[in-house]
């Protein structure tokens, strides 16, 4: 597993994050304080506050460098 915080400040940005995430059969997980959502799910996001940085925990064992490539525009550095 691993983790990098990621920000999802407009409704374009969730939207393209979804569809980059549904590409991939693995596991991802959006942390916000006490909760933790899907985040391959588009409500699930909206419920988060997203004004903040979110840490994505991902669930992949060997397509980490693919799936760190697609994301790369929402990482923060």
């Amino acid at each position: 597993m691993k983790t990098v915080s990621i920000s999802l400040n407009s409704i374009d940005k969730v939207k393209s994050f979804v569809n980059d995430l549904t590409k991939f059969d693995e596991d991802f997980d959006l942390v916000s304080g006490r909760y933790v959502i899907d985040a391959k799910s588009i409500m699930g996001i909206f419920s988060l506050d997203l004004s903040r940085p979110i840490s994505l925990n991902i669930h992949a064992t060997d397509n980490m460098d693919k799936i760190l490539e697609v994301l790369e525009p929402y990482i923060i550095k």
